[in-house]
Formats: C-alpha cells, sequence, structure tokens
C-alpha cells in the first residue's frame, strides 16, 4: 500500500527543541526526531527563542514567531530540511 503527501494526516501536539534535536509529538502517538542542524534559523535561534512556538492550522505545522520560521509536519516526515538559501 502507498501513500501519497496529501494523504497523510499528521498533526503536531508538543514541540521540543534541544540543543541538537527537534522533537515533535503527534496526535497518533508517534514521535519525529531530526537533527537540529537540518533547520539553521532554529539552531542559530536563542533557547529562548526556540522554546517560544505555536502550533499552526490545527497542528499542521509549527511556527516561531520570534524568528519567523515554520515548519511543516508533512515536510519533517518526508525528511524535508531547511533551505540554505531562504536562512
Amino acid at each position: 500500500m502507498s501513500a501519497s503527501p496529501e494523504f497523510i494526516e499528521a498533526l503536531a501536539d508538543a514541540v521540543e527543541v534541544t540543543d541538537t534535536q527537534l522533537i515533535v509529538d503527534l496526535i497518533d502517538g508517534r514521535r519525529v526526531l531530526v537533527p537540529l542542524a537540518w533547520f539553521p534559523t532554529l539552531l542559530n535561534a536563542t533557547p529562548q527563542q526556540r522554546s517560544h512556538w505555536e502550533l499552526i492550522g490545527d497542528g499542521e505545522g509549527i511556527h516561531w514567531p520570534d524568528i519567523d520560521a515554520d515548519i511543516s509536519v508533512i515536510g519533517l516526515l518526508l525528511g524535508l530540511r531547511e533551505n540554505a538559501a531562504a536562512a
């Protein structure tokens, strides 16, 4: 069985950012951990800026208002990294 991204429903429930990882808990019980190095904007932010996040679109994405950064949950599941040119 294959699934295309438009049929995957993955919504974030909680977010944690450590010095080395972005950790996102999904409402279905999964936990996604990715290297913080994938997201230079977050990596270069202060711990206070990283800890100030909000869920957007009922959990479809995460927004960090202090650094104007957004990450989609689907993007995390697909292994998409921040575009270095956009950082």
